[in-house]
């Protein structure tokens, strides 16, 4: 008979499906791991630069602030100056009183202050009119300084004229001076607002630059990942299929098994029965014939003779329990149902436990596949209760479904645990059931007996 030819297989498919598995965890964990350390670099690096922007812009406003402040400042003073030389000049009553005049001097002071406190960082342009600024300022106190040299007449008619030729036109100046400085400001303020415009342009472009570059890797690694794990599956997906191919023909190996093991159980039955049991009949005969022919004084004779043809009466009989053992003839002859009857007989005879067997005829005759599992089944459980559970009663039931048949052994042993103990009798039965397409169902329990139910479908299989 040839065997057929299993592909190789892992040695241990377990461990090497873990080890498959762990490579895809750690490859999907670095692919998004990389893609993830991407984007925060991509977000810290963008982060930074919009902080970066940010402290420029509050520095430029600032310095915007504090030149408005001082320029404001000036101003003020300058006016609060004049205003205040103004109405000294144009009073009444020209009074020597020193006090006026130092207020006035005290004001140009602050004027000077002013001009003297605007930032340092500033441009050539903002320089030099700050120069004319302090000269303005100079000028009008040396002409301050020379009315209060003249006498009280001459004060009054120069101070009207101050008034009119220079204090008006100085204000004037001052004013677009402000307003030169003013615009100075707003130019530089627009200019550096531009140049932040143009670095946060740079930022955006980098920021998108570095998106894309995130998205491409990650895209790469995705593929790459999806690449490897395709193979993974591929290579998973072919030892499945060499699984499941060797699986099959293992089974196909195990019914050509299981049905050589019956044809020689058959085979050896018949012989048994048919050359021994038939020779030792033959010479059971001749034991009787060889005794009447001695003469009653030959006792000694005779009782070896009566030993002898005792012992052969033994061995018929054992070779006779053997041959049914093996391959009950009435299985074939007389059905299913007569066979399990003798099953729970002869069980009873040789053990201390009793068998009762509550069995439906079927309609039709089942399969020889059928006939031969369920026998095989009952002959195995009712062993295991014997000899292992210490049962003493046990029950046989077999009753038809519409397409199937159950036949459930139940006994009031000792009782395992079926989930941690396989013994090589189960694992027969599991398969003779399982190549049938049936189902075997083992309930048991540590002192509480077993109970063995196999279902079996009526159509049956083609053993071969």
């Amino acid at each position: 008979m040839p065997y057929p030819r299993l592909d190789r297989v892992p040695e241990n498919p377990q461990e090497d499906g873990q080890e498959s598995s762990t490579k895809t965890r750690w490859i999907l964990l670095g692919t998004f791991g990389g893609m993830l350390l991407l984007m925060v670099l991509a977000g810290a690096d963008s982060f930074r630069s919009l902080q970066q922007l940010r402290q420029v812009s509050n520095e430029t406003t600032r310095r915007l602030s504090t030149r408005d402040r001082a320029l404001v400042t000036v101003v003020v003073s300058f006016h609060a100056y004049t205003d205040q030389m103004e109405r000294y000049l144009l009073s009444d009553e020209i009074t020597s009183d020193p006090s006026g005049a130092a207020e006035i001097t005290k004001r140009g002071s602050a004027v000077h202050a002013a001009i003297g406190s605007y930032p340092q960082d500033c441009q050539p342009e903002e320089r030099a009119l700050l120069e004319q600024l302090e000269k303005g300022v100079s000028a009008e106190e040396r002409s301050f300084s020379g009315v209060l040299g003249t006498s009280e007449s001459e004060r009054k008619h120069q101070g009207q004229a101050m008034v009119s030729d220079q204090l008006i036109p100085s204000r004037v100046l001052v004013l677009q001076l402000a307003s030169a400085l003013a615009a100075l400001n707003e130019r530089r303020f627009t200019e550096q607002n531009r140049a932040l415009a143009v670095q946060f342009d740079s930022l955006q472009t980098r920021l998108g630059r570095t998106v894309f570059l995130a998205l491409a890797a990650g895209l790469l690694l995705s593929l790459v990942a999806g690449y490897y794990i395709l193979r993974l599956e591929q290579r998973g997906r072919e030892r499945y299929l060499a699984l499941a191919r060797n699986r099959q023909e293992l089974e196909s190996l195990s019914r050509r098994l299981v049905n050589a093991q019956e044809a020689e159980r058959r085979s050896i039955s018949r012989e048994l029965h048919d050359e021994v049991g038939q020779t030792l009949g033959v010479l059971l005969m001749d034991i009787g014939h060889l005794s009447s022919l001695l003469s009653p004084s030959a006792k000694p004779v005779a009782e070896q003779i009566g030993r002898i043809k005792t012992a052969a009466e033994l061995a018929v009989k054992s070779i006779r329990d053997i041959a049914l053992l093996l391959r009950p003839p009435m299985l074939d002859d007389l059905g299913l149902v007569p066979a399990l009857e003798w099953q729970a007989r002869e069980t009873s005879r040789r053990s201390e436990m009793e068998v009762d067997v509550q069995a439906e005829e079927p309609a039709a005759d089942p399969s020889n596949e059928v006939k031969v599992c369920v026998y095989r089944v009952v002959q195995e459980a009712l062993r295991n209760a014997a000899t292992h559970a210490r049962a003493k009663t046990a029950s046989i039931i077999l009753k038809r479904k519409e397409l199937s048949m159950v036949v459930e052994i139940s006994d009031n042993g000792e009782g395992f645990e079926p989930e941690r103990t396989r013994g090589v009798g189960i694992l027969g039965m599991e398969e003779r059931v399982r190549q049938l397409g049936g189902s075997l169902e083992i309930r048991s329990a540590p002192g509480k007996g077993t109970t063995v139910r196999a279902e079996l479908p009526l159509a049956g299989v083609t053993v071969g």
